[in-house]
């Protein structure tokens, strides 16, 4: 990981005009090399500093979003495979909300494309979907850009309270309403 950041730095310094291009081509291909997100907008923010590094990894994640999207359109049996997992990893009743996705994209252990997954299927078509993305993508390119050099200066211990504290908002904005469907609630007997 060392290795690929001191490549990337080196790549996107002597890229002059196209670095900005360089760096939101490597959030596009971010997921190719199995890299977390958090790693790509720490060295943003330390590359670009707080504001461009933060507009930048925006579009990036952004972007990388819409083509999850495409991809998840375009295979339905892939995407069938993947909601299966989520409800085994997650549940069947666990429907996110924006606000909770977006916290929970703060959280750097937690799969950026499963929760991209949730945010598909609680949108309504290309256009909300990519305005949810949006909303939500720009916590955690703001966070990670704008102070990733005191998050990767923290003691573990610090990091564990920092994510601990997160935990009272996503029970505060989860979804107030479930849905039990009759059959559920009152099965047929045979």
């Amino acid at each position: 990981m060392e290795l690929f950041g001191s490549y990337l730095m080196a790549v996107v310094e002597t890229g002059g005009i196209f670095a900005p291009l360089l760096f939101i081509g490597f959030h596009l291909l971010r997921p190719l090399f199995f890299l977390p997100v958090v790693f790509i907008c720490i060295s943003g923010g330390i590359l670009f500093g707080a504001i461009a590094g933060t507009l930048y990894s925006v579009i990036g994640i952004t972007l990388s979003s819409i083509g999850f999207y495409g991809i998840i359109r375009w295979m339905p049996n892939t995407f069938k495979k993947l909601v299966s997992i989520k409800r085994k990893l997650i549940g069947d009743r666990s429907e996110f909300t924006t606000s909770q996705i977006a916290i929970l994209r703060l959280i750097p252990f937690i799969h950026f494309h499963l929760l991209s997954l949730c945010l598909f299927e609680v949108t309504q078509g290309f256009k909300d979907y990519t305005k949810s993305s949006l909303l939500t993508n720009i916590p955690l390119a703001l966070v990670y850009t704008s102070i990733g050099k005191w998050i990767s200066n923290l003691s573990p211990l610090y990091i564990v309270v920092l994510l601990l504290s997160l935990l009272p908002l996503i029970y505060i904005l989860r979804r107030k309403e479930v849905i039990i469907k009759w059959n559920e609630f009152f099965p047929i007997r045979t």
